[in-house]
């Protein structure tokens, strides 16, 4: 069973700190989605989890990680291994300049994951199949990945990821540039993976996260006011904070 926690995680960048002793747990096989008020730390805090934050200049970080009781931040960590584990898709898509199956092959190419072109060809057929875009694109996967509408690239984003068999799933408002019909189809997606990963998503969206989350964090200046299962987060807050922004009255 995956294990994945932070334990009094603070974060600075110089002299400004951005973070403030962080604890929660993310349960495997359930989405996690972090929310707040715009510049509280919440996406800051989503890029501790696989060491993006490594490098912005002047960022320092305390306290501890916790990926199966190892810490990430332990110097003997190998970077590229824990991304592929940890894998992460941004708010904007950001498809590669190259073709549909080179954008999925990527991440495989780079890590070894193959033996041949048959077992590589299989990774990527499964890989788009998990992100619900192989019918869509099967036919022309030579043509460039930029051509394929916002939705599509963003489950092109999905299925790059899910080409290294990460653990982990990281998600910075991966819907937020999205019509509502591609934001159906992400959120369908994000709770068919949760069999397979533990997803943490950042989100503004408070009708997304009752939607399609187990657990809610609610981030405020810094702190984590509140951690819990999404239902009762909802109904039983145990902080005002809280309840205060889910019903809308602190933005």
């Amino acid at each position: 069973m995956l294990f994945l926690s932070a334990r009094n995680l603070s974060l600075f960048y110089g002299q400004k700190r951005v973070l403030f002793d962080i604890n929660v747990e993310f349960p495997s096989h359930q989405v996690t989605a972090l929310v707040g008020p715009s510049g509280c730390g919440k996406s800051s805090f989503l890029r501790c989890l696989n060491r993006m934050n490594d490098a912005i200049e002047g960022v320092e970080i305390s306290g501890d990680i916790l990926l199966n009781n190892e810490n990430i931040y332990n110097p003997s960590m190998d970077i590229v291994g824990l991304r592929a584990r940890v894998g992460m898709v941004f708010q904007k898509p950001n498809p590669f300049p190259k073709s549909i199956f080179e954008n999925v092959a990527y991440g495989p190419r780079i890590h070894g994951l193959y033996n041949n072109f048959a077992d590589l060809k299989a990774i990527v057929v499964s890989s788009l199949q998990k992100a619900s875009l192989w019918e869509e694109v099967k036919d022309h996967m030579d043509h460039l990945a930029t051509s394929l509408s916002g939705g599509q690239q963003q489950r092109l984003c999905i299925a790059r990821a899910l080409a290294i068999n990460p653990d982990v799933l990281l998600m910075d408002e991966p819907t937020s540039a999205l019509d509502p019909i591609a934001t159906a189809r992400i959120e369908e997606l994000i709770d068919a993976l949760r069999e397979k990963l533990t997803i943490v998503m950042v989100t503004h969206n408070i009708q997304q996260a009752a939607r399609i989350s187990q657990q809610l964090c609610f981030f405020y200046k810094g702190h984590l006011i509140e951690a819990g299962d999404t239902a009762t987060m909802f109904t039983r807050p145990q902080h005002q904070q809280t309840q205060d922004y889910l019903t809308g009255r602190l933005t």
